[in-house]
């Protein structure tokens, strides 16, 4: 340390000095400026791409929430329409159930309307056949019976008789 105490020269002291406040003042004058003006347009771009960034993360975290949404209701109008779908189902079933019902029972009273026609046509047919042949049986014993004059006599007085009598 004596080294630099005897070395000391005050007007390289001086010198030194003005040089330093000149460099200094240049600096400032100069560079200092640019300096702090780079300095703040990078710390504004730090904080801008910051904003960006949580803009984004917020933008993104909308996005999830609204696409969650939108498949909760995709999936609450797809049950909506297999519900719907089931119950149109249901319905036709039981519409065409009950088609069928009224269809099979218009069928039968219309079978049983025919039965009960053909029913009564050959019943019809039957008494007239029994008719004609009991005319036909009838004719041929009132030929028998009225094929000689004395049974004819013999009929008109029980007849002439069972009159009297009643």
């Amino acid at each position: 340390m004596e080294v630099l105490i005897n070395d000391f020269s005050p007007g390289l002291f001086v010198v030194q000095t003005i040089l330093l406040l000149g460099l200094i003042f240049l600096l400032v004058k100069f560079a200092w400026k640019p300096i702090l003006t780079s300095l703040n347009e990078r710390e504004s771009g730090i904080k801008d791409a910051l904003a960006a960034a949580d803009k984004a993360r917020t933008d993104m975290q909308n996005l999830q929430a609204d696409n969650e949404k939108m498949l909760q209701e995709a999936r609450t109008e797809r049950e909506a329409m297999l519900k719907e779908a089931r119950e149109i189902k249901e319905k036709m079933i039981s519409d065409s159930k009950e088609l069928a019902k009224v269809e099979g029972d218009k069928m039968l009273k219309q079978a049983q309307v025919a039965i009960e026609s053909e029913k009564k046509a050959a019943v019809a047919d039957i008494k007239n056949q029994v008719a004609e042949l009991s005319v036909a049986i009838a004719e041929k014993v009132i030929k028998e019976e009225l094929s000689s004059s004395e049974k004819q006599l013999k009929l008109v007085d029980s007849l002439l008789s069972d009159l009297k009598l009643n």
